[in-house]
């Protein structure tokens, strides 16, 4: 677990610090299962203001990851950021 969780957070350094430029579905991908991966407590949804689009996107975005393990999320999160940005160093 602690080389996987080595490699997420590689993962995520890398995602953080790229300049490249996404859509957003793959945007609200890599948010979700980020948040999947790193939460606590269970299922995590952000506050919402009434008629918040953005809010609403995210929600269906943690929704459709609310049933992975928090390993899985990690795991596709490490591909998503190997297929969409590069190969993480060991």
């Amino acid at each position: 677990m602690a080389e996987e969780n080595s490699k997420f957070l590689k993962a995520y350094d890398m995602a953080s610090n790229t300049a490249q430029q996404f859509p957003p579905d793959v945007l609200l991908h890599f948010y979700a299962l980020y948040k999947r991966a790193t939460e606590r407590n269970g299922f995590y949804i952000p506050p919402t203001n009434e008629g918040d689009l953005r809010s609403a996107f995210k929600i269906n975005a943690l929704v459709q990851v609310k049933n992975l393990s928090k390993e899985e999320a990690m795991n596709r999160y490490i591909s998503m950021v190997e297929q969409y940005i590069g190969e993480i160093p060991e």
